[in-house]
């Protein structure tokens, strides 16, 4: 089966640093919840860019961290996942973390949606949480 592409792209003037080690954390994720890469595209944007794909797609008039829109087939992950990096900023300052860590747990949890995870209840919020701080464990920087 052949490997699809982790993209990333900016609708804002964000720039992923180390974008190789993105990548390789990403397929060690999907690796590990025994599912095949696909084609992945994170899109960085900011609120109101993503407060307008919320009102539109989802019909919710929210602002949010991450949406994702699916579009895995089988075992194979496929999809877009929007991230305002203005939220994650503010969510690391509420959370008192720091920025790369926040966006860490926020792009895995897409992906995490996408190996079949969900949010909804008390239950699956605490599987999701935890499988957020096993798969951030999965990352490093080859030096």
């Amino acid at each position: 089966m052949e490997k699809g592409e982790i993209n990333f792209f900016a609708e804002n003037s964000f720039e992923l640093k180390e974008e190789s080690a993105y990548r390789n954390w990403v397929e060690r994720v999907i690796e590990s919840e025994d599912k095949y890469q696909g084609d992945i595209n994170f899109i960085f944007c900011d609120d109101e860019y993503l407060h307008e794909i919320n009102v539109q797609y989802l019909s919710h008039d929210t602002y949010t961290d991450i949406i994702s829109f699916d579009n895995s087939i089988g075992t194979t992950l496929h999809g877009d996942i929007f991230i305002s990096t203005e939220r994650v900023a503010e969510n690391a300052s509420e959370f008192g973390t720091d920025f790369d860590k926040e966006l860490k747990r926020v792009m895995i949890h897409g992906v995490l949606h996408f190996c079949g995870y969900k949010d909804k209840t008390e239950s699956e919020k605490e599987l999701m949480r935890r499988k957020e701080e096993e798969k951030m464990e999965l990352f490093h920087v080859e030096q």
